[in-house]
């Protein structure tokens, strides 16, 4: 089944940011690797930026979606951990190009319009994580009032992780293990119980 123009630029322009960034990219060019006008690619996107929210939407919602159910907190803080992780380590798998871009847009400079692009998606991250924390409170007797700091240090040492892993590893894909994911959540859980 050949794929549709609008598909195409889609993924053209999700190659193109990961390899050179949103900034050093021009609506030309996206239009012409993806072999369509111009007046084409603004059909369907009406602009880079709206291009780019398309591709965040297509992309990162089912992540964000399977995401917020692997934050459901079952009663066993390092289980709930381990299925975060392991939700992310699934989506970076799949998609790994995304998900290094999804970062790189997040450490961009603040007044650039691909960072408010990917700002409501990471804010809603680190908030399904930090409901893990808000629901493990009483397991955790030195939580008082630090969900949010729990939340966004799990999430900095998870990214970290998976970007490093991805950088070093020959940037086929990103492989986490079972035993790497039960190894990150308890180098996490040792830090947080001290």
């Amino acid at each position: 089944m050949p794929v549709d123009n609008r598909e195409r630029i889609l993924e053209t322009a999700l190659d193109l940011f990961y390899a050179r960034g949103y900034d050093a990219v021009g609506v030309q060019e996206i239009a012409e690797k993806s072999g369509v006008t111009k007046p084409t690619l603004y059909y369907y996107f009406k602009s880079k930026y709206g291009l780019l929210e398309q591709l965040l939407e297509s992309r990162g919602e089912p992540f964000l979606k399977d995401l917020r159910q692997a934050c459901v907190y079952r009663g066993d803080l390092k289980e709930t951990l381990c299925t975060a992780v392991g939700a992310v380590s699934d989506f970076a798998g799949r998609d790994p190009k995304f998900a290094v871009l999804l970062v790189a847009l997040f450490y961009s400079a603040r007044d650039n319009e691909s960072y408010r692009a990917v700002r409501p998606m990471m804010l809603r991250l680190q908030k399904d994580v930090e409901s893990i924390f808000h629901a493990a409170a009483s397991e955790l007797g030195n939580m008082h009032g630090r969900q949010r700091q729990f939340s966004l240090g799990f999430i900095g040492l998870v990214i970290l992780y998976l970007v490093m892993k991805y950088e070093t590893g020959g940037r086929e894909c990103i492989d986490i293990s079972g035993d790497e994911i039960e190894a990150l959540v308890h180098q996490f859980m040792h830090g947080i119980y001290s």
